[in-house]
């Protein structure tokens, strides 16, 4: 699994493991039941701590979208297309949620 991520970037280098990996889990690219990278190589991959790639992980694993087997890894939640879509749009709604709520804090108004 390659994984493009930046020190430059304005998001943390664990929530740019998380949403690239669940982008490709939510246009189907990663496939039902299909294993994750172990954590410890993907972190000499990326050349990122250990904990930086089990946190990404555990976030995705409470998200839904990934199981942890005992021993075995993290595998990807079989998802029906319906399922992916429907958590794209719970993400999209979340997302703009707290934007709206952030530009009122900020002052802007509703109207």
């Amino acid at each position: 699994m390659l994984l493009n991520i930046s020190a430059h970037s304005d998001q943390t280098l664990q929530e740019q493991i998380i949403g690239q990996i669940r982008n490709r889990i939510l246009r189907g690219e990663l496939k039902p039941d299909e294993p994750l990278t172990s954590i410890r190589e993907l972190s000499q991959k990326l050349k990122v701590a250990v904990n930086t790639v089990q946190r990404a992980y555990e976030q995705l694993l409470r998200e839904g979208l990934v199981y942890a087997r005992q021993g075995k890894g993290f595998f990807v939640v079989p998802l029906e297309s319906g399922d992916r879509i429907r958590i794209a749009r719970q993400r999209f709604t979340d997302s703009l949620r707290t934007l709206m709520e952030e530009t009122r804090h900020e002052g802007l108004l509703d109207e």
